[in-house]
C-alpha cells in the first residue's frame, strides 16, 4: 500500500503535492499542480466534491479515463481518495491510497482512511497557523520598524515587562538584554524624568489609560521625542498591567519646530510689508492678520478674528454695499477686488484697495484666501478732488469770460501786473478791491497761473449767489446725513482746491457764521466738514475780491475785523475804466474784433468821434458796460465801419436817459481834455508798457501804428486785426 498526501493552493482550484513517501517520483511530479474537478481521477474529483472517492480498478473506472496511462505506467491499478475537511468544512486537500493490484476497501479499510485525513486536518490548520503567526508577527514588525512604532507589556506588581525589536531600537538597547522599566527610566530626559514617574504613579493607582510624550537623552546626547499610549488592564489573577505603542516622533517634532520657525520668519516678513494682510478661510472667516492690520485698526489678534471684525472695522455704507457682491466671488472662488473704507485707531476712516487670492491643494480644493489691503486714499481724495475741479471747470468754460487775456497799458493797469506779478510766487493772501466789472477774477486767475501752483487746480466761489445756509457746507463740504438732503459725503471748495488756489469773489457778503470758520482756514489751514469733528488740513492759497467798502463793513459791524485783517494781507486796487482812459482804443478794438467773429461780420474801421465819445464816457459799469455797448453795437452795424449807431446801444446801456456829457445828443465831439492820452503822448506810452501785458500777436509796428494816431491793434490771444481811424 502507498500513500499522497496533496494540499489544495491559495486559490483553492489546484492541488499541490504535500507528502508521498513511496510513490514513483515521476508519478509525483505528474500530479502536482493538477486542478481539481468533476473527473479526473480520485483525488481530482474528491476535492472538487468533498466527499470520498473510490476507484477499486484504475484501468476500468471512467473517472481515470483521462489519467489513466499515468498510474498504470507505474503499476498502480486501486486508488482510494478522501478529503481533508476543517472544522468549518472548508477542503484543505486529499489522502490517497493506492494499491498496485485491483481492490475494493473494506469498512476497516475506509474507518482507517477517514481517522487519518482527521488527524491530517489538524495538522494542516496548526501548521497554517504557525505559519499565518510567523507572517503576522514578521508584518508587525516590519511595520514597526516603518512606522517607527514599538510595543511593550509591563505587569505592575511583578515588574515584568517584554517589548518588541523596535521598542529595543527606540530606547537604544540591545534586543538580548532583558527589558525593565528602569532601563527606560534610565533613559528618560532628566527634565522630564519628575513628572513622567508622577504620571506613571498615578496610572497605577487609579488603574487607568496614560500617554505622554517626554524626550529621551541617548549615550551620544542625542535627544529623541517619544510618544507613548498604553492602556490599563488585568491579567486572569487580576494583577495591573499595561500594554502599549512606544512611537519615535522626533522627526514630527523637528519638523514642528522648523515649521514654526519658518511661520515666525514668515510672519516677520509679512508684518515688514507696508500693507494690511489678512488670511481668511474658504468661507471668509478670518484666521490670521499680520501686524499692519493691528497697527492699524487697534485692535487684537483675538479681537480680528472675532465673528464682527467686519462690521467694527469696515465702513457701515460700504459693508452693506459689498456683502452680497463679496460672499458671490467667494463662492466663485475666483481672485476678486473691491475698495472700502477701514476706520483707524483714532476714528478716521482710509479707503484701502482689497485684493483676494485663492489658496489652492493639488486637487483643486479651496484652502485659503489671502487678502492684501492699499491704502488709496490720497488717490481717492485726488479722484475726487479731479472730479470736483472739473465740474468746477465745465462751469467756468460755460461762463463766457470777459477777456481771454490782460488788455492795456495805461500807468494804472500797469501798476496792478506790477503787483500781481510780484505777489504770485508768495502764499500771502490777496484781496482784490475795486468797482463791479473792472476784471477783478482776471487779476485773481493771472496770480493764479504766474505761480508755482499754475498746474493745480483755480476754485472760483461766489459768495453773493450761495445761499447763506448752503455756504458753508459749499466751501467745506460735509458728511453723509450731517443735514436734511446730505445723502452721500462731499467735497467742499477748499479740500478741492488743495494744493491750488481758491478765489472768493463777493467775500463782502459772506454770512458772519461763515466768517468764523473762514478765518480759522486762514489762522490754522484746517477745517472741518459739516457733521464731522476730524480736522483736515488744507494747503491752499486764498485770494478774495470785492466791490464793497470793508473798513466801512467792519466799523458797521456786519464784516469781522479780524477777518479783514486776515485778507488784507497783499490789497491790489483795481482801476476803473474812467482811470484808463488809454486803454479805452484797445479795448474797444478787441472787443469789436471778438464780437464781429462771433456775429459773423467784418468790420474794418472806426470813426474818430466814436473813439472820442468811448474815451470821454465815464462807464459806471466799467468793462462790463463797454462790453456789452459794443456787443449791441455789432449786432446793429449794418457796414464795416463802426460808427453813430453805437450811440443807441450806449443810451440804452445807461441807467438813465441823460447824455454821457453835454451836447453829446448833437454829435458834438470830446472836449480837447477828454481825447485819447496815447494820441498826445505819441510812441513812449506804449514803449513803457510790460511786454506781458500785451499778448504776443501784437509786434512793435503794430504797437507804433497804434501809437502814431493813424489806427490801432485790438489785441487777443488768438488773432490780430487792425482797424482804421478816420474822421466820421
Amino acid at each position: 500500500m502507498l500513500s499522497s498526501f496533496l494540499l489544495l493552493d491559495a486559490t483553492g482550484t489546484h492541488l499541490r503535492h504535500g507528502a508521498a513517501p513511496r510513490l514513483p517520483q515521476r508519478y509525483i511530479e505528474a500530479i502536482d499542480g493538477v486542478a481539481i474537478g468533476p473527473s479526473g481521477g480520485s483525488c481530482i474529483t474528491a476535492a472538487y466534491r468533498a466527499a470520498p472517492v473510490v476507484v477499486s480498478d484504475i484501468a476500468a473506472d471512467p473517472l481515470w479515463a483521462a489519467y489513466r496511462h499515468l498510474p498504470l505506467a507505474h503499476g498502480l491499478r486501486a486508488c482510494w481518495s478522501t478529503p481533508i475537511l476543517s472544522a468549518e468544512g472548508t477542503v484543505l486537500g486529499t489522502f490517497a491510497m493506492y494499491y498496485r493490484e485491483p481492490r475494493s476497501p473494506s469498512p476497516h479499510d475506509l474507518s482507517v482512511l477517514a481517522q487519518v485525513a482527521a488527524v491530517a486536518a489538524v495538522a494542516i490548520k496548526q501548521k497554517q497557523a504557525e505559519a499565518s503567526l510567523r507572517r503576522s508577527e514578521a508584518y508587525l514588525a516590519e511595520a514597526q520598524r516603518l512606522s517607527h512604532t514599538g510595543s511593550f507589556g509591563w505587569r505592575v506588581g511583578s515588574g515584568a515587562t517584554f517589548w518588541s525589536e523596535e521598542m529595543s531600537r527606540i530606547v537604544g538597547y540591545d534586543r538580548a538584554i532583558t527589558p525593565t522599566m528602569d532601563l527606560v527610566r534610565q533613559r528618560l530626559h532628566p527634565d522630564d524624568l519628575a513628572w513622567v514617574q508622577q504620571t506613571l504613579d498615578g496610572a497605577c493607582r487609579d488603574g487607568k489609560d496614560w500617554e505622554l510624550e517626554p524626550r529621551l537623552l541617548m549615550p551620544d546626547g542625542a535627544v529623541k521625542y517619544i510618544h507613548v499610549v498604553a492602556h490599563a488592564g488585568r491579567d486572569e489573577s487580576g494583577h495591573l498591567e499595561f500594554v502599549g505603542a512606544v512611537m519615535d516622533v522626533t522627526a514630527r517634532k523637528r519638523a514642528e519646530e522648523q515649521l514654526r520657525h519658518d511661520e515666525q520668519e514668515l510672519r516677520r516678513i509679512v508684518d515688514a510689508i507696508p500693507q494690511t494682510i489678512v488670511v481668511l478661510g474658504p468661507d471668509g472667516r478670518t484666521l490670521y492678520a499680520n501686524q499692519g492690520v493691528l497697527a492699524y485698526t487697534g485692535l487684537t489678534l483675538d479681537e480680528v478674528m472675532a465673528v464682527d471684525f467686519r462690521a467694527r472695522v469696515f465702513h457701515p455704507d460700504d459693508v452693506a454695499r459689498l456683502h452680497d457682491d463679496r460672499q458671490a466671488a467667494l463662492a466663485r472662488g475666483l481672485p476678486f477686488e473691491n475698495e472700502q473704507r477701514a476706520r483707524r485707531h483714532d476714528g478716521q476712516y482710509r479707503w484701502f484697495l482689497n485684493q483676494y487670492h485663492p489658496l489652492r491643494d493639488d486637487q483643486g480644493r479651496l484652502l485659503r484666501w489671502y487678502v492684501t489691503g492699499t491704502d488709496i486714499d490720497e488717490r481717492k481724495q485726488a479722484e475726487e478732488r479731479m472730479r470736483h475741479e472739473n465740474l468746477v471747470l465745465r462751469e467756468d468754460l460755460d461762463r463766457v469770460s470777459m477777456f481771454e487775456d490782460i488788455v492795456g497799458s495805461s500807468a494804472a493797469l500797469r501798476r496792478v501786473l506790477a503787483h500781481v506779478e510780484k505777489v504770485a510766487g508768495t502764499d500771502a493772501t490777496v484781496l482784490i478791491v475795486g468797482e463791479t466789472g473792472t476784471g477783478k477774477e482776471l487779476i485773481a486767475r493771472a496770480i493764479h497761473k504766474r505761480s508755482p501752483r499754475a498746474t493745480r487746480a483755480f476754485i472760483r466761489v461766489n459768495c453773493a449767489a450761495i445761499p447763506p445756509a448752503l455756504l458753508a457746507s459749499e466751501l467745506f463740504g460735509h458728511e453723509k446725513g450731517a443735514f436734511t438732503g446730505a445723502l452721500q459725503r462731499r467735497v467742499g471748495r477748499f479740500e478741492a482746491a488743495h494744493g491750488g488756489t481758491i478765489f472768493l469773489d463777493e467775500i463782502g457778503d459772506l454770512p458772519a457764521e461763515t466768517q468764523i470758520a473762514l478765518l480759522r482756514v486762514l489762522q490754522e489751514r484746517e477745517f472741518e466738514r459739516i457733521g464731522s469733528s476730524q480736522p483736515i488740513a488744507v494747503d491752499v492759497h486764498v485770494l478774495a475780491a470785492t466791490n464793497r467798502d470793508l473798513p466801512a463793513a467792519v466799523a458797521a459791524g456786519t464784516f469781522r475785523q479780524d477777518l479783514f485783517y486776515r485778507l488784507n494781507v497783499f490789497p491790489i486796487q483795481m482801476p476803473s475804466l474812467r482811470e484808463r482812459v488809454d486803454d479805452i482804443p484797445l479795448l474797444v478794438a478787441y472787443l469789436i474784433e471778438r464780437y464781429a467773429t462771433k456775429a459773423g461780420k467784418k468790420i474794418r474801421t472806426i470813426t474818430k468821434q466814436t473813439l472820442a465819445l468811448f474815451q470821454a464816457y465815464d462807464w459806471p459799469g466799467n468793462i462790463r458796460e463797454l462790453q456789452n455797448v459794443i456787443e449791441r453795437a455789432v449786432i446793429l452795424c449794418a457796414s464795416d465801419t463802426f460808427g453813430p449807431w453805437w450811440r443807441h446801444a450806449l443810451s440804452t446801456n445807461a441807467p438813465s436817459s441823460k447824455p454821457p456829457w453835454p451836447n453829446a445828443a448833437a454829435g458834438c465831439p470830446a472836449p480837447p481834455a477828454q481825447r485819447p492820452s496815447w494820441v498826445c503822448r505819441g510812441r513812449r506810452s506804449h514803449r513803457k508798457s510790460k511786454p506781458w501785458a500785451f499778448p504776443s500777436s501784437a509786434s512793435k509796428r503794430d504797437r507804433g501804428t497804434a501809437a502814431s494816431g493813424t489806427g490801432y491793434t485790438a489785441l487777443s490771444g488768438r488773432s490780430r486785426r487792425v482797424l482804421s481811424v478816420h474822421a466820421g
